[in-house]
């Protein structure tokens, strides 16, 4: 077996002694079964449905969150309790204890039994809450009626049948100590995936690599800056037998898939799928968001204490406090929902960027009254947005401006959701403002109308940080923590500069000509004709970023392989394998690297212009991207963990030709759709830049011809060097051939070429580009 991975267990341990069953529990989302539609037809508007008067509003409230605390009071015993489930948190514990003493089958049943009770329970209480939803209607009724004098008893009657309904029905599935809210330690252990981290070494220790890697995967993507598991990863990839499809997130979220899978269809102008698959999205965000709200009215909740000894609180000020703490967990759903498994803060705006993105997607595709009711969808939440007001009088004008266009309403689901949260709004500030509540609006587009003004103020600042932050990612591009710094001597003879930082309007960004002479140009192309293979980077995929453009591709080692055998010129394998230590020796003097530099990865790429319709083209050769971390435009974050190649740390693209039209590299601002700078390609020119979220860079449709470069990325860390330049160096040696070494001299001399045109010919414009969260394959230039 492979050297053994090291427990990822740094940190936080779960103890014995921290595992108490007397604490508040938090929520958690799950899914339910709202469904949004958007389609031509016209849906009427429904308005937040109430059987009673408005007066009993917050009253029903005050029943579901007291009802939830009968719930989580009750007890009892019977003789089928074994059978029934256990309490959670005492099986991790007792897995933790195996596991710390090394009995490793013991401890993976039980921390696998964990979360499987857990998500039972889960499933549990949603179905019992389904079940009792017609429990005490016939006193709820009667509050409306001619006896609704004695509303206080019949409040109470329907209290009581809620509560008995289920209090039953989670008997029969779960123990009286597994009802019990667990502590905020053992909540924090799951919420973290902190069973995985056990499970990951438990399943090695008993030689079940596949189920290792799967746990190993799954506790780092909620913890990507966790090195020791980082490291584990890299262990697991690298053992015989496993696969990349071993390594699945069994945590993973349905909304999150397809989020990412809309983005990626709309990167390609994909638009039928991306309308599928963003309909699908905004489906599953309202179906995760019902759930967690559920499980916040079936969850166990605490009476809240009283302010002091001296406390004053009756019976009404209790149920009020309840009520609140009830509503503000609803409310918390948005936020639960809108986060990404180990990031700490939330999209803002997920469920309106998506119908953002829907209703342009519809357009795109033709469907034109599905992107009138889902921009009239949107326009609930932000009815004074001029480019949707805008937009929406275009797709007026596209219908005809017939009446049944101007009649056509918002999504019924939508319009639900809205009314339902503004009430809860209302509520909670008025909570706020006389109750002494505490409450965090986790929406931005709440009416100030809403807000009370006594507290409008302070809820104007709060709102107005949210802003500053979101904006914040303009002042992060200033700042490159990568280590490299710009403006080092170029060792070179003919390289010249043509373009730095302030020709770039960057940071850690160069354009170099003059590194390869028009021969050796033509003697890569040549072998790229020859060698290149379909697909070769992108898993076989001939077109993977857009259908107008082909991809053809060369490793290093490939190159060698068919030296040996014949089928190309060794002269040219070498040089390919050369100008990527020429490039490493450029970068590390210029952008002054403290450290060594190693190549990561080389690859000669071509990509061509099919031989269709290519004019009015609006898709890119490859989209707006970062080379180490997953860019988020919205946001404008750049999140460094997988599937992005986080080990990067200098990208270089060595370009070969300019016999075509387009393909012109681009960087942008982090929204993906501001350009920077443009660089034209031509042969022996050099780009280099940091490879971290300074540079978010993409490269304009090839129209035309083919267009060919080296691309190569440098990273710091050795482990990660690129292993398959050392193979072709065995190679060489292996048949007696010596591998040549850059030295001063040899640099010099092979620096012989000559300098290049200037490339002073740039612009920034605005380019407007889909936002997308971008995860590639090898090659990201």
């Amino acid at each position: 077996m492979n050297q053994e991975p090291l427990p990822a267990v740094e940190g936080r341990k779960a103890e014995p002694e921290r595992l108490q069953l007397t604490l508040p529990i938090r929520n958690h989302s799950s899914s339910s079964s709202n469904s949004f539609s958007c389609g031509g037809s016209a849906s009427r508007t429904m308005a937040l449905r109430s059987e009673h008067s408005s007066v009993y509003v917050a009253l029903y409230f005050f029943i579901i969150a007291l009802s939830t605390l009968t719930v989580g009071a009750s007890g009892g015993s019977g003789s089928k309790v074994l059978s029934l489930l256990q309490p959670y948190d005492f099986l991790y514990y007792s897995g933790v204890r195996a596991y710390y003493g090394g009995e490793w089958a013991k401890a993976a049943e039980l921390l696998e039994k964990s979360l499987q009770t857990k998500e039972a329970l889960l499933r549990t209480r949603r179905q019992c809450h389904d079940d009792c939803v017609a429990s005490g209607t016939d006193a709820l009724n009667k509050l409306d009626s001619e006896e609704g004098s004695m509303w206080d008893l019949w409040t109470l009657d329907w209290i009581q049948q809620r509560a008995e309904c289920l209090r039953f029905c989670i008997g029969r599935s779960v123990t009286p100590t597994g009802q019990l809210p667990v502590s905020n330690d053992i909540e924090y252990e799951f919420d973290t995936r902190n069973p995985y981290n056990f499970l990951q070494v438990t399943y090695y220790k008993l030689e079940k690599l596949k189920k290792a890697a799967s746990a190993a995967h799954t506790y780092f993507v909620a913890n990507p800056s966790h090195l020791e598991m980082r490291n584990n990863i890299e262990k697991y990839r690298r053992m015989k037998g496993l696969t990349e499809d071993d390594f699945q997130d069994r945590e993973i979220e349905k909304h999150w898939i397809l989020y990412d899978a809309a983005v990626q269809h709309e990167a390609s102008s994909d638009w039928l799928q991306a309308t599928e698959k963003w309909k699908a999205c905004v489906n599953e965000t309202l179906w995760q968001t019902d759930e967690c709200r559920v499980q916040c009215e079936v969850a166990p909740r605490l009476l809240p204490e009283d302010r002091g000894v001296d406390g004053v609180d009756g019976v009404f000020e209790k149920a009020a406090a309840l009520s609140l703490s009830l509503l503000s967990c609803r409310q918390s759903c948005v936020t639960q929902v809108a986060t990404r498994p180990g990031r700490i803060s939330a999209q803002e705006d997920f469920l309106q960027t998506q119908l953002e993105h829907l209703h342009i997607a519809q357009f795109k595709s033709g469907d034109v009254s599905g992107a009138l009711q889902t921009l009239r969808s949107f326009l609930l939440f932000y009815p004074s947005d001029k480019d949707s007001l805008d937009n929406l009088q275009l797709y007026y004008e596209t219908l005809g401006g017939d009446a049944e266009s101007h009649g056509m309403q918002p999504a019924q689901e939508i319009v639900k959701y809205i009314n339902q949260s503004l009430q809860e709004k209302k509520l909670l500030y008025f909570g706020v403002e006389n109750l002494n509540f505490n409450f965090t609006d986790p929406d931005l587009w709440t009416p100030e109308d809403v807000v009370p003004a006594s507290v409008r103020e302070n809820w104007r600042v709060e709102k107005q940080k949210i802003n500053e932050k979101i904006n914040e990612g303009d002042q992060l591009e200033e700042v490159d923590d990568s280590g490299f710094y710009a403006g080092g001597p170029v060792p070179q003879v003919g390289v010249t500069i043509t373009m730095d930082d302030e020709a770039l309007n960057g940071t850690n960004r160069v354009v170099l000509d003059g590194l390869m002479t028009e021969k050796e140009c033509d003697k890569i192309l040549q072998l790229a004709t020859v060698a290149a293979s379909l697909g070769d980077g992108y898993r076989g995929r001939r077109s993977p970023h857009t259908p107008h453009e082909t991809f053809e591709g060369l490793t290093v080692l490939r190159a060698v392989k068919l030296s040996q055998e014949g089928l190309v010129n060794q002269s040219d394998t070498r040089l390919l394998h050369e100008l990527g230590e020429r490039v490493r020796t450029l970068l590390h003097s210029y952008f002054r690297s403290p450290s060594g530099l190693f190549i990561s990865f080389t690859h000669l790429v071509c990509r061509s212009a099919t031989t269709d319709d290519q004019e009015g083209r609006m898709d890119l050769s490859h989209p707006v991207h970062v080379d180490n971390c997953l860019l988020e435009p919205e946001t404008k974050q750049c999140w460094r963990e997988p599937p992005a190649f986080i080990h990067r740390d200098l990208s270089a693209i060595l370009y070969l030709n300019d016999n075509f039209d387009g393909g012109e590299l681009f960087f942008t601002k982090r929204d993906a759709k501001t350009v920077t700078a443009r660089v034209k390609p031509s042969c022996g020119r050099l780009v280099g830049f940091s490879s971290g979220p300074v540079n978010p860079h993409g490269v304009t449709a090839v129209t035309r011809g083919r267009r060919c470069a080296l691309a190569l990325w440098f990273t710091k860390e050795e482990l990660y060097r690129d292993m398959e330049r050392e193979d072709a160096e065995t190679l060489w040696a292996a048949d007696g051939q010596g591998v040549l070494k850059n030295n001063k001299e040899e640099e010099e001399k092979e620096g012989s070429a000559i300098a290049g045109r200037n490339a002073r010919s740039h612009a920034t414009k605005e380019r407007s580009r889909g936002r997308n969260i971008v995860m590639e394959s090898k090659d990201e230039l």
